[in-house]
């Protein structure tokens, strides 16, 4: 009366989700979106527990990741990452998630789809959703994944094995253009910000127009409804100059609000994915702020603090901060986008077969 598909769960960064081998999922798409919501949320679709499901009742953990070999030359993986919506019972693929990416190398090694060298394995993925490449690097020695190590991930408890990431032209991957309107700075109701798009597309905003420090608890923020409401008009009046459409039913742009670094980072950060706070940041939002920060003129100029000599970039968060390095130039007063890498983590925390309701499949 069930169909049985096989799944890995792996945490990856500050997220963690389901993985699947491509093979093992329906061929069509709404029927593999139908398979992705009852392994995730049961048959009660649309339930934020997720109680007849694998899902974690949080976004950060109701992802799910779909690996196989690359039909891209340049690429030896292909990774698709899939958003279910909380209390929706949709899915979302219109954006990429960094950190589920730190757990798709690993995953592929686990299945036997790419095999181990010994100490490192390195592998270039496809990222399905918005394009670009990911040059990943993992430490196998013994031609096995090692998890355990010293390299630690803010939002995350412990240490782990570091899982190198290095990201390669995704400049303006969703929107078309690293800054979509055109327009370094635009005002939308009364507020400044710049619209930019290096692997997420993000609204950064200062975090004083709004009339708060930007240093307030994703707790304190979430239960600001007069805050989540004024974001939330800005966001779907941007949506179409970002050249994204009509976005009231889609979970991009991200809104970040921003303010000077207090913990010697580059600045500080409070990211909303849209409708509540982050408790930390996502990879991709991470990269795309990094690249606000360095635009002459951004709505960051004045509050991004940063040694152009390492051109290492510390993003605070409520949960600590993130380190983004970023290969970049300017030609022609132009910002040149070559490489932008970070350390991620990762575990494999279960592997089995998760099971379908015969019901799906009609």
């Amino acid at each position: 009366m069930q169909k049985a598909i096989p799944f890995m769960q792996i945490r990856g960064g500050s997220s963690k989700g389901l993985f699947f081998n491509a093979l093992d999922l329906p061929i069509d798409e709404d029927l593999r979106n139908k398979v992705i919501l009852a392994a995730m949320e049961g048959v009660g679709l649309g339930d934020k527990r997720q109680i007849d499901g694998l899902g974690g009742a949080n976004s950060l953990t109701s992802k799910v990741a779909i690996v196989s070999r690359s039909t891209n030359k340049n690429a030896d993986l292909d990774y698709l990452f899939i958003q279910v919506v909380l209390g929706k019972g949709v899915v979302s693929t219109v954006q990429n998630c960094g950190n589920i990416l730190a757990g798709v190398l690993p995953f592929a090694i686990e299945s036997g789809m790419i095999k181990a060298n010994n100490p490192t394995t390195a592998a270039r993925i496809n990222m399905i959703n918005t394009g670009g490449i990911c040059e990943v690097i993992v430490q196998t020695p013994d031609f096995e994944v090692e998890y355990a190590g010293n390299a630690s991930v803010d939002g995350v408890l412990g240490t782990a094995a570091p899982i190198v990431c290095n990201y390669l032209d995704i400049e303006g991957s969703t929107c078309g253009a690293l800054l979509p309107t055109g327009n370094i700075i635009d005002i939308v109701d009364g507020i400044e910000l710049t619209c930019i798009d290096n692997g997420m597309p993000l609204v950064v905003m200062r975090a004083t127009d709004f009339g708060i420090t930007g240093y307030e608890s994703k707790e304190e923020l979430d239960n600001n409804e007069e805050l989540k409401t004024r974001i939330e008009n800005i966001r779907l009046a941007v949506g179409q100059k970002m050249n994204l459409g009509d976005v009231n039913n889609q979970t991009i742009p991200k809104m970040c609000l921003i303010s000077p670094a207090k913990n010697g980072g580059s600045i500080n950060t409070r990211m909303f994915i849209p409708h509540v706070c982050h408790e930390a940041i996502g990879v991709l939002a991470a990269i795309s702020v990094a690249t606000c920060s360095l635009l002459p003129h951004s709505i960051a100029s004045g509050i991004a603090n940063f040694s152009d000599e390492n051109k290492l970039l510390s993003i605070e968060h409520p949960a600590g901060e993130m380190s983004i390095s970023i290969n970049y130039s300017f030609e022609n007063d132009k910002l040149i986008i070559k490489k932008s890498g970070l350390i991620r983590t990762a575990r494999l925390l279960s592997r089995g077969e998760v099971f379908i309701p015969k019901s799906v499949w009609i």
